[in-house]
């Protein structure tokens, strides 16, 4: 341990992030998935983002909606794994003060930045099923550039107490974070003062931010279901159904994993710390590798056009 883990300081000139404290012998092996999760959210979203671009079908608002979330996993995904891989493979453990906080902020952003665009996205299939007629009416290209910058503008505000608070904050006792990146909970409960207001700051978030969000999804998808159940037969219940099964699937691939990561930090089940360190690692970066092999998979319009792409290369 370093002399500034030790002494006294009120404001570390760097962090040590450990990794994943209990499993050092196995950081190697460790680093193999996370390097493929990147490598395929990387690829994955990327992909997204250049098929939606170069096929102009595909410039709508779900799609451009699409591009929104496709930047906040490449956001998410890059704020966390290349520094986690430098721990796992050089042993390079340490972080900047300014570098954490800016760290933490790319994180806190990327999650309100995800689920704000899963209500934009909710809405969007709430309006082509329930008033399809009136769709590009309502969802006029100013009206989406409108919506896309209230997103932006509510995910950079939301996570902006978070690194101005805990950069406030005295750290006394050690600057050593048991993590392979900061967390804003890791961060903060190394201060040696009253972190109630981090802490309640983080559950408001998560409760009244994101919560608001996920009972405007039900919302629109109560509305949704009860339009395709008046559907005159089976068939069209099931395609009309079909058309939001992408969209569900990356919602469900979300917010399920972010609400269990939030109660395991808070709630602080009996389970062993470097499990708990990898699951909550885990479940952050499986929804950035899901969501473009999700409306790949599950969109025919994004698929036939990655098929034609194939095809191009292959001739």
């Amino acid at each position: 341990m370093s002399d500034s883990s030790r002494n006294n300081f009120t404001n570390p000139s760097t962090f040590i992030l450990l990794g994943i404290p209990g499993l050092e012998t196995a950081h190697v092996w460790i680093s193999i998935p996370f390097c493929i999760i990147y490598a395929i959210a990387m690829l994955g979203n990327f992909t997204i983002l250049f098929i939606v671009k170069m096929e102009p079908s595909l410039h709508e608002p779900m799609y451009y909606f699409l591009c929104m979330l496709a930047v906040a996993d490449l956001v998410l995904s890059t704020s966390i794994v290349p520094k986690m891989l430098s721990i796992f493979w050089f042993n390079s453990r340490e972080i900047d003060f300014s570098a954490c906080l800016t760290q933490m902020f790319f994180i806190q952003w990327s999650l309100p930045m995800e689920s704000g665009t899963l209500m934009a996205m909710a809405f969007d299939r709430y309006v082509a099923i329930c008033d399809p007629l009136r769709h590009s009416t309502i969802l006029t290209n100013s009206i989406v550039a409108k919506v896309s910058l209230a997103v932006l503008l509510r995910g950079l505000i939301i996570p902006l107490p978070c690194p101005l608070l805990a950069s406030q904050r005295p750290y006394c006792r050690t600057n050593i974070i048991p993590e392979p990146y900061c967390s804003h909970m890791g961060v903060v409960s190394l201060a040696c003062a009253d972190i109630r207001v981090s802490n309640y700051y983080g559950l408001f978030v998560l409760l009244c931010v994101m919560g608001l969000d996920v009972f405007f999804i039900a919302l629109s998808y109560t509305q949704i279901l009860r339009a395709i159940f008046r559907l005159p037969t089976k068939d069209a219940r099931l395609k009309t159904f079909g058309t939001c099964g992408s969209h569900i699937c990356a919602i469900l691939a979300f917010y399920i994993p972010v609400l269990l990561i939030s109660f395991m930090n808070r709630i602080g089940w009996n389970i062993p710390r470097h499990f708990h360190i990898l699951i909550s690692n885990l479940y952050l970066l499986m929804p950035p590798m899901l969501n473009p092999i999700i409306y790949g998979v599950r969109t025919k319009q994004i698929r036939d056009r990655l098929m034609r792409l194939f095809t191009q290369k292959i001739i």
